[in-house]
């Protein structure tokens, strides 16, 4: 029997690591809210449930819980009723956010990447692009308005892929690296590419930047569904 040389056997094994993709981290499992924590603020109350969501067909601007386990919803009819929900796990360096969103009819919400950058989520189906603001969905929160309108209309999935690279600090916790929106997309259609950010947008979960964050939905404006999560270093 032929036998392979360790050093050789060993430089296979570490070429086969290095093209092999990195697994994806799954934050909701699809049943409950484990390793998720509510960020509790002095009115309103933590309003997300596990469930399946549809438009209210008495009011199209709520979302309806129905059985099942499927989606991330924020149970809520008026602004300031929930709080935010984020992950207890903390991600850093390059990764990629997927998810799949629902809004009802005039809703906002949002995707805060490490708990402080915000990818605005907002009920914006039918605007013009050229009317489209740093406060429409694909938004940079108040940092960078979205390239088109991508929006679908309310009661309908959608979804975003959030490339993201986290800043970065010396030893002694001195910024040396902006964070930086590699890539955008809403529905395949790119909204942002490469847009540096020198500071956190506003209401994230510290207002403070880190080497490491986790992922947090916006729960103290409007109804906001998410499913299909998942988060992947680059």
């Amino acid at each position: 029997m032929m036998r392979i040389p360790f050093m050789k056997y060993l430089a296979a094994f570490v070429a086969v690591l290095a093209v092999t993709p990195s697994l994806a981290d799954s934050p909701f499992n699809g049943k409950d809210l484990s390793n998720w924590e509510a960020k509790k603020e002095s009115k309103g109350k933590n309003s997300w449930v596990v469930g399946t969501p549809t438009l209210d067909p008495s009011n199209p601007k709520v979302l309806k819980v129905e059985p099942g386990a499927s989606a991330l919803i924020n149970a809520v009819s008026a602004h300031g009723q929930g709080w935010d929900l984020y992950t207890s796990e903390k991600w850093g360096g390059t990764f990629r956010i997927e998810l799949e969103l629902m809004v009802p009819n005039g809703s906002n919400s949002g995707v805060y990447v490490m708990g402080e950058y915000e990818v605005q989520v907002l009920d914006s189906h039918g605007k013009p692009d050229k009317d489209m603001s740093a406060g429409d969905i694909g938004a940079i929160y108040s940092a960078a308005v979205p390239k088109l309108n991508a929006a679908r209309k309310p009661g309908e999935w959608q979804k975003f892929v959030i490339d993201f690279a986290a800043p970065q600090f010396d030893a002694a916790g001195k910024k040396t690296a902006n964070a930086n929106f590699i890539q955008v997309t809403l529905n395949d259609q790119v909204l942002h590419s490469n847009v540096e950010m020198k500071g956190p947008t506003p209401g994230g979960l510290t207002g403070q930047e880190h080497s490491t964050g986790p992922l947090m939905f916006q729960g103290n404006h409007g109804a906001a569904a998410f499913r299909n999560i998942s988060i992947k270093p680059l």
